[in-house]
C-alpha cells in the first residue's frame, strides 16, 4: 500500500463528488492508488462513520479517531497490520479528502509488529505442493517459486513482459511502484509458450466479439484507447470468465483472481498433507531461502525480490540458522 503523505507544496484539485464515500473514491483514483487500496480505505472510512453513529467526519477529530482505534485493538483484537491500515485510511480521509491540516494524527501511537520468521518449505515440500496443484494453476505456482514473485506480480504479467530471448521476466509496478527483472526458469519455457497460445485464443475471441481491451494502468487508456486490445498487453494468465470492470463499468477480461489461486493452493497444501501453514507467499519465502542455501549473494537475492533495503532480505538468514545451518544442538554430541 502506497504512502499517503504527499508534497504539501502540491495542492490537490477540488473534489467534484458530493457524497463523502464518492469523494474518497475520487481522490484515491486521482492519486492512482490501487483498487485494493481504494476498497480498504472505503471499508475503514465507512466503519469509522458507523462506529460514531453516522456522524460526518468533518465534525470529528483526534478523540473520535483514538476511540475507534481503541475499539479495533481492544474489542475486535485486530492484528497490528490491520490497525495500521485503518489509521492510514483515516489519515487519508482527513488530510486528502477533507483537506484538514492534521499534524496531530502523526502523534497517534502505531502498534509495533514483532519480528516473525517466515514459513519456508523444503525443496521436497515445494515439489509436493506444486504437484498437488490442479493443472490450471500449477504453472502459476511454479513461476512464483521459480522467480520469487509476489502473487499479484505473477497474476498481473502481460505477454510483453516475458522475454524468452534474454531468459528474463520484467515485473512491472511491484511493491513501491518499482519495476525489476527476474530470471525466466528454463524448465518453464515450453509451458509458458503453451500458456501464451491459450491466452491468444481468448484474445482472438474477444477481438472477434469486439469486447473492451484489458485494463491499462494510469492514463494509458486515455492516451491510446486501443492499446488494451493489442496482443502484447494481454494477460499471461487471463481468466476464463468475463467480468465487469469496477472502475470503467465495461465488460472485459481480467487476469486470474488472487482468491481463485489462493483457494487452489490451500487445497494443494491439504492434498500434500503439510502441517506448515503455507500460503502462496510461502513460495516467495522458500525461493529466497533456497537461493541463500545455494550460496547466492544476499544482494543478488535482494534485487530479485525487489526489497528496498537488504535488512528486509536478512530475515531469511535467520531462517537458515533456525533450520540447522547454524549452531549444533548439544544433544547431538552427547
Amino acid at each position: 500500500m502506497r504512502h499517503m503523505f504527499g508534497d504539501a507544496a502540491s495542492p490537490l484539485p477540488p473534489l467534484h463528488s458530493q457524497r463523502l464515500l464518492d469523494q474518497v473514491r475520487e481522490r484515491v483514483r486521482y492519486l492512482h492508488y490501487s483498487l485494493r487500496t481504494e476498497e480498504a480505505y472505503l471499508y475503514w472510512v465507512r466503519a469509522f462513520i458507523h462506529f460514531h453513529g453516522k456522524r460526518h467526519p468533518r465534525y470529528m477529530g483526534l478523540a473520535e479517531i483514538e476511540a475507534f482505534l481503541a475499539h479495533l485493538a481492544n474489542e475486535r483484537h485486530v492484528a497490528a497490520s490491520t490497525h495500521k491500515q485503518a489509521l492510514s485510511a483515516l489519515i487519508f480521509l482527513f488530510s486528502k479528502v477533507l483537506g484538514q491540516d492534521v499534524p496531530w494524527l502523526q502523534n497517534i501511537g502505531r502498534p509495533k509488529s514483532g519480528p516473525k520468521l517466515p514459513v519456508v518449505l523444503t525443496g521436497t515440500e515445494v515439489a509436493q505442493v506444486l504437484s498437488a496443484l490442479d493443472s490450471r494453476h500449477r504453472l502459476i505456482g511454479q513461476l512464483l517459486y521459480g522467480t520469487g514473485m509476489r502473487l499479484m506480480e505473477g497474476l498481473r504479467l502481460r505477454i510483453k513482459d516475458v522475454d524468452f530471448g534474454h531468459g528474463a521476466i520484467v515485473v512491472r509496478d511491484g511493491k513501491g511502484g518499482k519495476d525489476r527483472t527476474v530470471m525466466l526458469p528454463e524448465r518453464l519455457a515450453d509451458a509458458l509458450r503453451a500458456q501464451m497460445a491459450r491466452s491468444q485464443m481468448l484474445w482472438e475471441q474477444d477481438r472477434a466479439a469486439e469486447r473492451a481491451g484489458v485494463w491499462l494502468p494510469t492514463a494509458l487508456e486515455a492516451k491510446n484507447p486501443r492499446l488494451g486490445q493489442t496482443w502484447g498487453w494481454q494477460w499471461l494468465f487471463p481468466s476464463e470468465e468475463l467480468s465487469i470492470c469496477p472502475r470503467a463499468g465495461v465488460e472485459r477480461r481480467h487476469h486470474v483472481l488472487d482468491k481463485t489461486f489462493q483457494r487452489a493452493f490451500k487445497k494443494a497444501v491439504g492434498l500434500a498433507q503439510l502441517v506448515k501453514p503455507a500460503t502462496p507467499h510461502t513460495l516467495r519465502h522458500s525461493f529466497a531461502t533456497h537461493l541463500l542455501q545455494a550460496r547466492y549473494d544476499i544482494r543478488t537475492v535482494q534485487e530479485l525480490l525487489g526489497h528496498a533495503d537488504v535488512s528486509t532480505t536478512m530475515i531469511y538468514t535467520h531462517v537458515l540458522k533456525v533450520g540447522g545451518g547454524g549452531v549444533q544442538s548439544p544433544l547431538d554430541v552427547l
